[in-house]
């Protein structure tokens, strides 16, 4: 009898990537992991720009003219700076988003109708942008030195709404979700939404291949808001009903073990953290930037100093992010491997995900990097589950026809 040998089998696994396709995955992985420095760098340019122009300041000096509207300044400069710097950061933001996506062959996205979401998402961020930014500041007058605290609860506030509103209000502005139709694959999730409880009214198809050719799946939204999504690109790879029960396993312990909400809590933490730093290192990054017509850290007109300050630390706080992000991941592949028991399907969903995601990093470049496990450790934790957990039963190689085309993919 022949031993299952997990470390054998997951070096099977890789070797299906060709050694063209690892070059490219490698290629802009790496590309990617200095996008994060240049990014920084992009940001503090921006803001560096935003204040020597004057117009933030010029503006709260006539909103002011007559009497003090702190509330008033806070909405119109805060508005304003959010729509300077997505002018100022559009040409770096088509290189990085688009240009470079589809140099590498991840999208077919023609640039008008990436623009066109660019111009939508940006509508989108100056509307809900512009209120955090009047309750930040009104946070700061009304609470003092201690208003990062409150900042940090405001922050996980705004990602809980968002959370609620973004399945039924914006994801809908951008793709076309529909419910997984009558057949082998539907029939495939709701058993396991009823091994697992989670509602089965919940699992949705959309056209992802409008805006990108990656192979991926997600869950979004709070409560009964929240939804599996499932892109078409699964099945324009395709995706057999292993992959299906393997990927959609994933999304659903996401739902069930409520990651959103353990984020949401760490993100609470980590903006009150960050806050607390940007309040101490305000007047450095004042001096520095030259700054010489903005007031203390309650004046809106220094929102672009509070936004350099953020870029670093945000940069700085990278394998922190990344590692508590790694840790529901994990969990997820667990849950996965639990209730759906398809290791050799999971297995073969990630080895797609690896044309943009390295396979097989170094410890250290995975720590630091990558906010998902790498391909290769999850395939060698789902070879090491097989193992000792047999399948139940072979799943059919492949899904019927119908069942892998509710929505149309867009020409490009």
């Amino acid at each position: 009898m022949t031993t299952f040998d997990p470390a054998a089998a997951t070096a099977q696994w890789l070797a299906t990537l060709s050694p063209e396709e690892t070059a490219r995955a490698v290629a802009y992985t790496h590309g990617g992991h200095w996008l994060l420095l240049w990014s920084a760098l992009v940001s503090i340019l921006v803001a560096w720009l935003i204040i020597r122009s004057g117009w933030l300041s010029n503006l709260r000096d006539r909103l002011e003219a007559r009497k003090p509207r702190p509330k008033l300044v806070s909405l119109v400069v805060g508005v304003v700076y959010l729509l300077m710097g997505f002018v100022l950061t559009l040409p770096w933001s088509i290189y990085e988003s688009w240009w470079r996506e589809k140099a590498y062959g991840l999208t077919e996205q023609p640039l008008t109708g990436w623009l066109t979401e660019a111009l939508m998402g940006a509508g989108i961020a100056t509307v809900f942008g512009g209120l955090l930014i009047v309750a930040l500041y009104f946070l700061i007058r009304r609470t003092g030195r201690t208003w990062w605290i409150w900042g940090g609860g405001l922050a996980g506030a705004a990602v809980v709404f968002m959370l609620l509103i973004s399945p039924i209000l914006i994801e809908p502005l951008f793709n076309t979700y529909t419910p997984a139709p009558d057949g082998a694959v539907r029939d495939a999730v709701v058993e396991l939404a009823h091994k697992t409880g989670t509602p089965d009214d919940k699992i949705y198809i959309y056209n992802g291949s409008k805006q990108s050719d990656r192979y991926t799946a997600n869950v979004s939204g709070l409560a009964g808001s929240a939804r599996v999504a499932m892109s078409d690109v699964m099945f324009t790879k395709g995706a057999d009903l292993a992959e299906v029960r393997g990927v959609v396993g994933h999304e659903m312990g996401h739902y069930v073990h409520m990651h959103s909400l353990w984020l949401t809590g760490a993100m609470i933490i980590l903006s009150a953290l960050s806050f607390f730093l940007i309040d101490r290192l305000y007047p450095l990054a004042k001096h520095l930037l030259g700054v010489s017509r903005v007031g203390p850290i309650s004046d809106p007109a220094g929102l672009p100093v509070l936004a350099a300050i953020g870029a670093v630390l945000g940069l700085l706080a990278t394998p922190v992010s990344n590692t508590l992000i790694r840790s529901i991941e994990v969990d997820a592949d667990h849950f996965s491997l639990v209730h759906a028991n398809e290791p050799d399907g999971l297995s073969k969903a990630l080895i797609k995900t690896a044309e943009y995601r390295a396979p097989s990093p170094t410890a250290i470049e995975e720590f630091v990097f990558y906010d998902h496990p790498s391909v290769e450790n999850r395939v060698r934790r789902a070879m090491e589950w097989k193992a000792t957990h047999p399948v139940e039963a072979p799943a059919p190689m492949s899904a019927p026809e119908p069942d892998v085309e509710p929505v149309a993919t867009p020409a490009s």
